[in-house]
């Protein structure tokens, strides 16, 4: 018997339930929707969250189409699923919690006596490293970006190698390898011996299809790579990134960007101009770095320093 909060499965076996985490200011218990899916044969456990952000709602998207083709019959081994971690941003559309103004994927190994989120990040990372496989489904908030996978852990970690080589499986196309800001669970899970990838589904508001789409392609590319499931997988080669560069504006007015998401670009070609209201140039910033355009501003005003777009640098194959 496999138990994630009161979700409980036997081997063959498929159950729902939540995972409690505290109370509402009313008084009400706050649940996070779980899954267990307990496969008949022995074999590895893969935990799968999304929604560690709560405007980040490709990673439910993915989990939805996912859970209800996972056949435990077919299954070598268990699958963890918690639908939905940030609970709070997730009923009122926000990024951060708003009850302690907290990212949550800031926030792990976590505290269970903590705040609202770490409380959260510690039910969650318990669940994390009972496994030996974890999915942390994100996407670029609601800027517009590529699909890509994060190893967060760090060139340097013992389970470098372990994460990129679930990151190629996963196969989005594109990596950024780069260590994470501390709290992050893909930073946290590896110290605990416990490869982790933190794939970043594009980025929208509400749902995007064809990231979603990547996102099921690369939970059962894992799936079967990992022996989970019968069928054979051969892993693509993946255009990495090692750096990351932002650009923000010097001046404020409306953003036109002169290139799209995914292009190669060149050190010093020009990646957006900012124009005053009546068309006038104010500014063009150009390309410090070769690289790959990553990611973007959804709305065109800007203020002066606000962020406009990212290019992935350092790249190669993987």
């Amino acid at each position: 018997m496999v138990t994630l909060g009161t979700a409980s499965a036997a081997p063959g076996e498929v159950d729902t339930g939540r995972l409690e985490v505290g109370e509402t200011r009313d008084g009400s218990a706050v649940g996070l929707p779980v899954a267990v899916v307990n496969g008949v044969d022995d074999g590895r456990t893969l935990y799968i969250q999304a929604a560690s952000d709560g405007d980040e709602l490709n990673g439910v998207g993915v989990v939805r189409r996912v859970l209800p083709r996972l056949d435990p019959a077919e299954l070598s081994g268990t699958i963890l699923v918690c639908g939905i971690v940030n609970y709070h941003a997730f009923q009122v559309a926000e990024h951060r919690n708003p009850i302690d103004d907290t990212k949550m994927n800031r926030a792990y190994p976590g505290d269970h006596s903590g705040t609202s989120s770490e409380r959260i990040a510690a039910a969650t990372f318990d669940a994390a490293i009972s496994a030996d496989l974890v999915l942390d489904l994100h996407q670029g908030s609601t800027s517009r970006m590529i699909d890509e996978v994060r190893v967060r852990c760090g060139s340097r970690h013992r389970l470098h190698s372990d994460c990129l080589e679930l990151a190629k499986v996963f196969g989005c196309g594109h990596i950024l390898d780069q260590k994470g800001p501390d709290g992050q669970l893909a930073r946290a899970a590896p110290d605990e011996g416990v490869p982790t990838i933190d794939p970043e589904l594009g980025g929208c508001v509400g749902w995007d299809e064809s990231s979603i789409q990547r996102g099921v392609d690369g939970v059962f590319n894992v799936l079967t790579y990992y022996d989970f499931l019968d069928g054979r997988h051969d892993s693509r080669p993946q255009t990495r990134a090692t750096g990351f560069e932002q650009y923000g504006s010097p001046v404020g007015g409306l953003v036109d960007l002169q290139v799209d998401l995914g292009d190669r670009v060149s050190r010093g070609e020009t990646l957006f101009e900012v124009t005053d209201v009546f068309g006038r140039t104010k500014a063009e910033i150009t390309a410090d770095s070769n690289g790959i355009f990553w990611r973007a501003r959804r709305l065109p005003q800007v203020a002066t320093g606000e962020y406009v777009c990212s290019v992935g640098t350092n790249i190669d194959t993987y």
